[in-house]
């Protein structure tokens, strides 16, 4: 599946732009890990942007809908990604995309939610101000801490080392995500 292809699918089941802008944020630290990692960029790209396609439309049956549209049009991988990125769906993460899904999504989003309490937004974010804000748990309260942990702990790395990928891959993207 090409970015287009899933653009045009996420477009057709998701119409607010928080949740546009976040399915953006998880593409674009999903593609600068593949990167990293020597993966197919372009896949991994998919599965961050399609991975709550159908949260906004069908919140009960997510992430079924998206789910089964990707496992019609043969994204095996990417389907299951997406099954598994939340850890009480009860699909065990296996690969390294399920894994970096997981680590990224929850995350991804918070360091966002931090941005937009700082004047200079991304710019003078630090992991060390991320972890204080995890702590507190009436900041970005919807952010399920236990998935932050468990994902970060899947991929097998350092937590402060995670929030400072997440914190270069975005600001190379402030403008468009309007966090910088």
């Amino acid at each position: 599946m090409t970015i287009a292809e899933a653009q045009e699918i996420l477009q057709d089941m998701t119409k607010t732009d928080s949740l546009l802008r976040h399915a953006r944020s998880v593409e674009i630290v999903m593609e600068a890990y593949a990167e990293k990692m020597g993966q197919d960029t372009v896949q991994w790209a998919v599965t961050g942007l399609l991975h709550d396609a159908d949260y906004e439309a069908w919140p009960e049956d997510h992430p079924n809908r998206i789910v089964n549209l990707l496992r019609e049009k043969g994204e095996e991988e990417i389907a299951y990604a997406i099954s598994s990125h939340y850890t009480h769906w009860g699909n065990p993460q296996l690969s390294l995309l399920d894994k970096a899904l997981l680590a990224f999504d929850e995350l991804t989003g918070f360091v966002i939610a931090c941005c937009h309490v700082r004047p200079e937004g991304i710019n003078s974010l630090t992991p060390k101000s991320v972890v204080k804000k995890l702590k507190q748990k009436s900041f970005a309260a919807k952010v399920d801490r236990n998935e932050v942990y468990a994902g970060v702990e899947m991929l097998g790395v350092e937590l402060r080392e995670h929030i400072q990928f997440i914190i270069d891959a975005l600001a190379t993207h402030k403008e468009e995500l309007e966090i910088g």
